[in-house]
């Protein structure tokens, strides 16, 4: 579980020298021949600097060539002659999306980099049926899906907190969000897909055809093809929705309300968790966009010193049914143990609500402050060992720390599928843990990284059984303790559908036989 010290202190020392890493490789094995395919696209070989940079902010990988598709042909062809090219020749293949990756997995160094966003163009199709669905390119970004899908009066049930990303991208990880203790994430709601494999083939798969590739895929982290196209199931979209929040003193009041929460019947839509540690005016941050329930107790709160726990919830409404949505958002309240003078609320569009995060994105950009290192760890951890995490982790290491938000909030892993490739802990309820951190210069990023390092080497010595999301490894032992039982099943599948490892490179799982993607040295 433990990322190996030697890598991680060469890494903490060239972002100490330096800040982005950066790796060039010679160019002895790129085929001028990608010049001669037929293609409805193009490929850029000069102008390629964009694909060497991600959100992360970390890495930075040059390709020798962007593929910037026309058409699923394009990637097929281009995959195929890869392909064909053999084992000898050191070239790989990355898909990217919106570029939304944290340490170069979307990147292929001195390979090719497919630019995903190319394939958006008019391909979205929505069937209103009685089994409604949208088919969507593997290029497109969610927020395009969401303004498509509602011209019908639909949307896609399960969401990521972001919708600036492509459905690609989030389906090869898993896609979650305070909606997934009920719909599952992203991954547990796909009715088909189309890959293009690492052979060059294009495949339709589903639950029913070509099974194994359609659950390999999900969550693969890109190792088994190029997602083209997804079938997302809709369901009825509401007009509106009821945004709260409200603040708790205790850790053990403020996970059982949510363990509690997600296991009723009759619950709210969206649940989310953070942890403000450090912060201080909470309250008053929120009256720019929210009303407090009592204003003088709320004006009277004080959260300096304090590490406190967010609870945001929100209940979806129709302008007509307001009264009915007051009735149970009030008979949800009254359960819950928070304190009573933080309630805050608001009433948005479900579009607004569900674009939100985009909204602090164009804040942060006026400010400089959206295109900076985000040294980010994301992690999955047991129910039985949330407590314990807690006390090491927000009442020791991060004791001094206000670097950025940090999520944490249970889901039901009865709403994921086992057959998918992404690996989760095995208990009923578990929990989602982001540390979102933001890091301006190399000292910064140094401190940041050496927190997560304390986060994972105390998981790792204390037994919590935590499972990253969005994985970060460099050798095969810590990728073979990630999987546990599931690594013999991925390798097997890589062979199946990528035998020559020409995809994904950045991800560092498998190594193209005559080339190597090295760590920094």
């Amino acid at each position: 579980m433990r990322p190996s010290l030697l890598q991680y202190l060469k890494l903490l020392l060239l972002l100490a020298l330096g800040g982005v890493t950066t790796m060039h490789v010679p160019k002895q094995d790129v085929p001028s021949s990608l010049e001669a395919l037929t293609l409805d696209g193009h490929f850029s070989f000069h102008d390629v600097s964009a694909a060497a940079q991600d959100f992360g902010n970390l890495s930075s990988f040059p390709p020798v060539a962007v593929l910037h598709p026309g058409s699923v042909a394009d990637i097929a062809t281009t995959i195929r002659h890869v392909f064909l090219m053999g084992e000898h020749s050191t070239l790989t293949v990355a898909a990217r999306g919106h570029g939304h990756s944290l340490y170069g997995q979307s990147q292929a160094a001195e390979g090719i980099v497919i630019s995903m966003e190319s394939l958006q163009s008019n391909t979205m199709r929505v069937n209103p049926g009685v089994s409604p669905y949208v088919d969507a390119s593997g290029g497109e970004l969610w927020i395009n899906v969401l303004h498509e899908t509602l011209k019908y009066g639909l949307a896609p049930k399960s969401w990521t907190d972001y919708l600036h990303l492509t459905v690609g991208g989030t389906l090869s990880n898993a896609g979650v969000s305070g909606q997934t203790f009920r719909h599952g994430p992203q991954i547990s709601n796909v009715n088909e897909l189309e890959i293009v494999t690492g052979r060059g083939d294009v495949i339709t798969c589903s639950p029913e055809q070509n099974s194994d590739l359609f659950h390999a895929a999900l969550g693969g982290l890109g190792q088994f093809g190029v997602i083209t196209r997804a079938r997302i199931p809709l369901e009825p979209a509401p007009k509106m929705v009821r945004w709260l929040r409200v603040l708790y003193l205790d850790f053990t009041s403020f996970t059982e309300d949510q363990e509690m929460l997600i296991s009723a019947e009759k619950t709210f839509d969206y649940i989310e968790g953070f942890v403000i540690i450090n912060r201080t005016g909470i309250l008053n941050n929120w009256r720019s966009s929210f009303n407090p329930q009592d204003p003088v107790r709320s004006s009277q709160f004080e959260s300096d010193g304090k590490v406190l726990f967010c609870l945001e919830m929100t209940k979806n409404f129709n302008p007509d049914e307001a009264d009915v949505m007051e009735q149970e958002v009030n008979t949800l309240l009254s359960q819950l143990r928070y304190m009573p003078s933080s309630l805050f609320h608001t009433d948005v569009t479900y579009i607004e609500f569900l674009d939100r995060v985009h909204s602090s994105e164009m804040k942060l950009r006026a400010k400089g402050m959206w295109e900076v290192p985000h040294p980010w760890l994301n992690i999955i951890i047991p129910r039985s060992m949330i407590h314990k995490f807690a006390k090491e982790v927000f009442g020791k290491i991060l004791k001094d720390s206000n670097n950025g938000p940090i999520l944490l909030y249970p889901v039901n892993k009865s709403r994921w599928d086992n057959r998918t490739s992404v690996v989760i802990p095995d208990e009923e309820v578990f929990y989602l843990v982001a540390f979102l951190s933001s890091a301006l210069g190399p000292h910064n990023i140094k401190h940041t990284l050496d927190l997560n390092y304390r986060i994972i080497e105390f998981s790792d010595k204390a037994g919590i059984g935590v499972k990253q999301y969005l994985p970060n490894y460099t050798t095969e032992q810590e990728w073979q303790s990630h999987f546990g039982a599931r690594w013999d099943t991925f390798q097997q599948r890589k062979k199946a559908y990528d035998p020559l490892a020409i995809l994904a490179p950045g991800q560092r799982i498998f190594q193209k036989a005559s080339a190597s993607l090295p760590l920094p040295s």
